[in-house]
């Protein structure tokens, strides 16, 4: 009697697995079928398609926040492109997937139209792709904004003679205006702030230079583009002193004595330029302590590479500082 249920059972089993595996071919044929209808191409290219084995999934991997990334590397027709994201996303949404991150590299531009039709919107954009957002549940998305600053450094440099390194400008606001400034740039994706100092000192003028100290830090808004801006004034210490300006960027440069630098009639207008003068006066004379950095590595699986700036001056006794 045992025996006979038991073959019963197993039987039973066997009639649904094949019913279900019925099922799932006949909705896979039955989505192909879909997708290369839908697409009004000539007769060549429906030919082709339907040669090749169409997948109805689009291709994702999960992300540490209960959503997926799509990253499209193959050329896809537009309209074949439409139906599996339809289908894709119908499925995260059965799964309670939340966001949608879509990379569609420039190569790719075709299938923009597509996703936004969807409901995608634009995230980011570089040189070399568009990225595209989409938020699943119904309820206001929680996905992170674009980067909000862009960052850029100053680099404070003085001789033994109390002279300082700066430069006029050949291009931006200050062209033509006779200013004499610290020189100045923008970090690059993925650069240290301080190596982005000593590159942008040695691009525009040739001077070599080390980090000495962090000696502040301003924050302006809409900036560019309706970004906010981060800018860090450095302290750095010339390693070398014939200056070689860069014809492109630099009308001219020069070590000025700090004195005549710092009585500059902007330098007394502008509410900034004024603080960041005093500040390195201040340093000048031993009245002001900036940070130094610890160079660290970031805990995670990346090992990314991390550096902490702080005020050393109150006895923190920390090791291999830069």
């Amino acid at each position: 009697m045992k025996s006979q249920k038991r073959t019963l059972l197993a039987s039973y089993l066997l009639s649904t697995v094949s019913r279900i595996q019925i099922l799932e071919v006949s909705f896979i044929r039955e989505i192909r079928i879909m997708v290369v209808s839908h697409i009004k191409l000539s007769s060549s290219s429906v030919e082709e398609i339907s040669n090749q084995q169409i997948d109805i999934l689009i291709n994702a991997v999960d992300d540490a926040f209960g959503g997926v990334i799509v990253e499209m590397k193959e050329p896809m027709n537009s309209n074949v492109f439409d139906t599996l994201l339809r289908v894709s996303i119908s499925c995260w949404r059965e799964q309670g997937k939340k966001g949608i991150w879509l990379k569609l590299p420039i190569e790719l531009a075709n299938l923009v139209e597509a996703a936004v039709k969807q409901g995608f919107w634009y995230h980011h954009a570089e040189p070399t792709y568009l990225m595209l957002a989409y938020w699943i549940p119904e309820t206001a998305h929680t996905l992170p904004a674009n980067a909000s600053h862009t960052v850029g450094i100053g680099a404070f440099i003085m001789n033994k003679k109390r002279e300082i390194l700066v430069v006029q400008e050949n291009n931006g606001r200050f062209k033509g205006s006779g200013l004499w400034k610290l020189p100045t740039g923008t970090v690059d994706v993925g650069e240290d702030i301080v190596e982005a100092a000593i590159r942008e000192v040695k691009e525009e003028t040739g001077i070599k230079v080390e980090f000495m100290e962090l000696l502040a830090v301003r924050q302006s808004h809409n900036v560019s583009f309706g970004k906010s801006n981060l800018f860090f004034v450095f302290m750095l210490r010339p390693l070398s002193f014939d200056i070689q300006k860069q014809d492109s960027e630099i009308a001219a440069a020069k070590w000025m004595p700090f004195e005549e630098y710092a009585a500059q009639s902007y330098m007394q207008k502008n509410e900034h330029f004024n603080y960041i003068a005093k500040i390195c006066a201040a340093k000048i004379d031993n009245d002001y302590t900036g940070f130094c950095a610890l160079p660290a590595t970031a805990v995670s699986s990346r090992r990314r590479k991390s550096c902490l700036y702080f005020n050393n001056h109150g006895g923190v006794v920390v090791p291999n500082t830069i």
